[in-house]
């Protein structure tokens, strides 16, 4: 097997989505297993930190001032925006990075790469980088299916740096202690401390991927039907106050059949949440991937975006609803998105209920639970 390129100080790069860096985690696992003894760190922005430092697996997180530059720039003070990016770009190159792995693809993520000082620089040919990014990279990944799932596609990098390299297949985000006590002190305020195993529902996604979101009265149907079959339906909510608008409504629309979650205020809270269920319901979101890297089976419903590339984590159990539309998978989305709403409730119910049946373990502590 050949060797890596040496290197103490490495560089990776994957700005955000939450999603997108979530996926991104077996990669660098993979890499960190490269390298064991290497300085490994990871250049995000600040809405995705939180995933990054809840993995624990790199040394250092680096956040990208993208909120303190968009601030000068509508300030109309492009001298402090010429500022704060020197500044930053200062902290950048002192680190002396000599591998940069560049798995976000576009044109801010390769002149950040350039701009490190990163003599080498690992990147994906066109058409997986856009915005041409790939000039920037002087090492490139082989990716042969254009259509392979975020997963296999960072994996590919990883190949890049050392042919033959694996990514694990072990659960890779577990929640911190910190995290649990504090779930289990509000659960106890409600007088649930010892709830666990119920199939937990998460209706919300990001602002810009409201096209993803399936309609809370599809929602409430879900969580009739999963009571009609005996199980404990959760559904989990965030700080966002639409998200938590959504949530309330969904709740008063399942007429008692539904457990309103402790709010997660963190990643960390969301990941103590999910290692308390079952089976975890979404869209193809961020907090979706997440419970499938921490081990926890998933139904993904799905119906805008690439259905094989963003299948969940191959490592967990996982199934999926699709109703496949003429106009799917698209990238814009639309306001009434038909791909979402034509998903029958009765479908998500029997996925989540073949899930349990195909986990014995999952079905008998579910039954027990209910006892």
């Amino acid at each position: 097997m050949p060797n890596p390129p040496p290197a103490d100080r490495i560089l990776i790069l994957r700005l955000g989505a939450m999603g997108d860096v979530i996926r991104t985690l077996p990669s660098v696992a993979a890499l960190r297993g490269i390298y064991p003894g290497a300085h490994l760190t990871w250049l995000v922005e600040p809405a995705s930190a939180g995933v990054v430092e809840a993995s624990g697996i790199v040394d250092e997180v680096l956040v990208f001032p993208r909120r303190l530059l968009v601030e000068s720039l509508r300030e109309g003070d492009p001298r402090e925006f010429v500022r704060r990016l020197r500044r930053f770009l200062r902290t950048l190159r002192d680190r002396r990075f000599e591998i940069s792995v560049d798995f976000h693809g576009l044109l801010k993520s390769g002149w950040l790469a350039w701009l490190s000082g990163a003599p080498i620089r690992f990147g994906y040919p066109p058409p997986i980088a856009r915005e041409m990014a790939s000039l920037f990279a002087n090492r490139q990944a082989a990716l042969h299916d254009p259509e392979a799932s975020r997963f296999a596609r960072n994996a590919s990098l990883v190949e890049a740096v050392l042919p033959g390299t694996g990514v694990p297949e072990t659960p890779l985000l577990r929640p911190s202690a910190l995290a649990q006590a504090r779930l289990t002190a509000r659960l106890r305020a409600a007088g649930r401390e010892r709830a666990q195993d119920f199939v937990l529902l998460h209706p919300g996604s990001s602002v810009r991927a409201l096209h993803k979101r399936y309609p809370a009265q599809g929602w409430a149907a879900v969580a009739r039907g999963l009571a009609a079959e005996g199980r404990e339906v959760w559904i989990a909510c965030g700080p966002n106050r639409h998200e938590r608008s959504l949530t309330e409504d969904i709740v008063r629309r399942a007429g008692g059949d539904l457990v309103l979650a402790p709010e997660t205020r963190s990643f960390d809270d969301l990941l103590a949440l999910q290692a308390r269920s079952s089976v975890f319901v979404a869209a193809d979101s961020g907090p979706l991937h997440a419970a499938s890297l921490a081990g926890v089976p998933v139904v993904q419903l799905i119906g805008p975006t690439h259905p094989r590339q963003n299948a969940p984590w191959a490592a967990s159990p996982h199934r999926r609803v699709h109703v496949p539309a003429p106009c799917s998978p698209c990238r814009g989305g639309c306001a009434r998105p038909v791909c979402m709403s034509s998903i029958a409730p009765a479908s998500v119910v029997s996925e989540v209920e073949a899930l349990l049946d195909a986990t014995p373990a999952l079905s008998r502590a579910s039954s027990e639970s209910r006892a």
